[in-house]
């Protein structure tokens, strides 16, 4: 159960009730729509890092999912899943994102990838062979926006977390 009331959006400026609308009214958003300005500025990014860059989608799908693992949040988990399928993860790699070290389902550059994800998240920074094991397989743009997935979906899953966004079917809110 979310810690504050959602906002109510009857309320909101006709540009927030513009964003949600395109987001399906999902409970992450309608919490957000409580700092209109924050919130589209958070939508601006979340929209470049999902649609726009050279970044494979596969590759930055395992990854924010698995930021979401790590983070424990698990709205952030079902919707990332639900996306990256829709981008072409298949439900084994979808399944065997707990432990991913073990699992033979992934390509070198999304074993890179997912490595790279895990020292992120774990610690100040990854190690200089993990770095340099995903830049060798990445372009810069690619690398940088492969690091801007992650931190960006650290933050989301926090916020999911600190608020105690309540889940919904994730075909209300994902397509």
């Amino acid at each position: 159960m979310a810690r504050i009331d959602y906002c109510d959006t009857s309320k909101s400026n006709e540009r927030t009730k513009e964003i949600l609308g395109k987001n399906r009214n999902a409970n992450i958003f309608r919490m957000m729509a409580h700092s209109p300005s924050y919130f589209e500025q958070y939508c601006r990014l979340g929209g470049a890092i999902r649609h726009k860059g050279e970044l494979d989608p596969v590759v930055r799908e395992l990854a924010i999912t698995r930021t979401g693992i790590l983070c424990e949040a698990p709205y952030e988990i079902v919707a990332h899943k639900r996306i990256g399928k829709n981008v072409g993860v298949t439900d084994e790699q979808n399944e065997a994102l707990e432990s991913w070290q073990a699992a033979t389902c992934f390509s070198d550059v999304q074993r890179a990838a997912l490595a790279f994800a895990d020292e992120i998240v774990k610690l100040k920074k990854p190690t200089d062979a993990t770095f340099n094991a995903i830049a060798s397989k990445l372009t810069p743009a690619a690398l940088v926006e492969l690091q801007l997935s992650v931190g960006f979906y650290i933050m989301t899953s926090k916020f999911l977390e600190t608020f105690g966004i309540d889940m919904q079917p994730v075909t209300e809110v994902v397509s």
